[in-house]
């Protein structure tokens, strides 16, 4: 539809964009009092916690997990950090994960079922299949501070595996969390203010979906999810949980996650992540913790400030790309409870405007990958908006990392982004160019 009127929707989009600007759908919540949130790759807090305890949590991110702790029986990284890491510990890198399932006969989603052991033992209904494994080896491990124990299983195949009938595999790059705490910090209303006025302000042409996830530490109660390419989560503890047990093998006291998704070549016993310290925390409420004391990604000023960077911003505005790359979202007002009540607001993350360049939410704009996660069987083609702050630290762009350039990013949007790429393509070359120095500044 769009290639028979391309000139109508570049002109509708560009009114659009303008109108959704001036709706104030970024403005959040008690925005008249707010302050901007506090940024950079300074491996300082945001005023969380004090310096001390921020290192200490961030000791915990970065630590390495060993078979002794609980790592495996499958994995995909030995630390929060092997995957969070550049340019500062929390920030993005260029790990992937992979994803895999098929279509049933009615063409829903079904996640795919993995093999170990050459065959011998199976695990259904798991679409992330994890790329490393703890046996075949010999080794002698030291659990929970007991003595050396021998580790001897050089026969068994750990790895996982997937049969041919698993025709939908899709990669997905490891996300920036740096800054997340103030992303927990939006209240639900404000994700799903902004999706309604965005269907609305665009004529039903872009229409971001919200998904209510279950919060793990608030007995499954939902809310609204703004954490992982399908938005899975809504807390920074749930995302902990998940990626401590689904990312390293180590099992905890959150339900799914306190126990491991297979037996094979495990020694310790389940829940891994189960010593609270002198604070009464575990690993995985460091993780959290220091997810929530980040500062937001900084811009690269000199760019942002330079002629090209200012005129590029204007027009990363124009053609409608911040309609979902959202510019500007104030968090909630200190003392608002958020992720079904599990999470208060404090003073540091509270009524602070923060600039993600995303709205949280999943569209279809033509990379879909076809995986379906805590949403529904329409979830399948949409993805959530990836947040642009930091970006300039990315090779690899979009969720598969397949393209490596913004311009090629730009060109792969279809779908409900169509009409901004179409005003995209009628920029002049130096235009187009001026908005990319806009896209390296952020």
């Amino acid at each position: 539809m769009w290639s028979k009127r391309p000139i109508l929707y570049v002109c509708l989009l560009t009114g659009l964009a303008i109108a959704f600007a001036m709706a104030g759908p970024s403005s959040g919540q008690n925005a008249s009092t707010a302050i901007e949130a506090p940024s950079g790759y300074d491996n300082q807090p945001n005023g969380l916690t004090d310096s001390a305890t921020f290192t200490m949590d961030r000791g915990k991110f970065e630590e390495t997990e060993a078979i002794g702790d609980g790592l495996g029986p499958i994995f995909n990284a030995q630390s929060c950090r092997e995957c969070h890491q550049n340019p500062v510990t929390g920030s993005t890198s260029q790990v992937k994960e992979l994803r895999a399932g098929h279509q049933d006969s009615f063409g829903n989603f079904v996640a795919a079922t993995a093999t170990l052991a050459d065959g011998t033992v199976t695990i259904a209904n798991r679409s992330l299949i994890n790329q490393r494994a703890i046996c075949p080896a010999v080794d002698t491990i030291t659990v929970n501070g007991g003595p050396p124990q021998p580790y001897n299983f050089p026969q068994t195949q750990g790895q996982e595996r997937i049969s041919t009938a698993e025709t939908i595999r899709a990669f997905r790059m490891s996300l920036n969390t740096i800054g997340d705490g103030f992303v927990e910090s939006i209240a639900d209303q404000t994700l799903l203010n902004l999706a309604s006025s965005q269907c609305s302000n665009t004529g039903g042409l872009i229409c971001g979906e919200t998904v209510r996830v279950p919060v793990l530490e608030a007995s499954g109660a939902l809310a609204v999810g703004r954490f992982g390419w399908k938005n899975q989560h809504a807390s920074l503890l749930s995302f902990s949980s998940d990626a401590y047990l689904n990312e390293m093998g180590i099992s905890n006291r959150l339900p799914p996650n306190n126990v491991d998704v297979t037996r094979l070549c495990d020694v310790v016993p389940d829940p891994n992540d189960n010593t609270p310290d002198s604070e009464g925390l575990t690993d995985m409420d460091h993780f959290a913790r220091f997810m929530r004391a980040t500062k937001v990604p900084p811009r690269d000023t000199a760019l942002a400030t330079s002629s090209d960077g200012v005129a590029g911003a204007t027009l990363f505005h124009n053609v409608g790309c911040d309609i979902c790359h959202v510019s500007s979202i104030t968090t909630a007002p200190p003392g608002t409870a958020v992720a079904a009540g599990a999470f208060t607001v404090p003073p540091s993350l509270g009524s602070k405007v923060i600039h993600p360049y995303s709205d949280f939410l999943l569209h279809n704009i033509g990379t879909g990958d076809g995986i379906v996660q805590t949403g529904g069987q329409e979830t399948a083609q949409k993805m959530r908006t990836p947040p642009l702050w930091g970006v300039r630290t990315r090779t690899e762009l979009l969720h598969d990392g397949r393209s490596v350039t913004f311009y090629d990013t730009i060109q792969r949007h279809r779908n409900e982004a169509q009409p901004v790429l179409n005003n995209f393509n009628n920029l002049s070359t130096t235009q187009q160019n001026q908005l990319i120095t806009f896209l390296r500044s952020l």
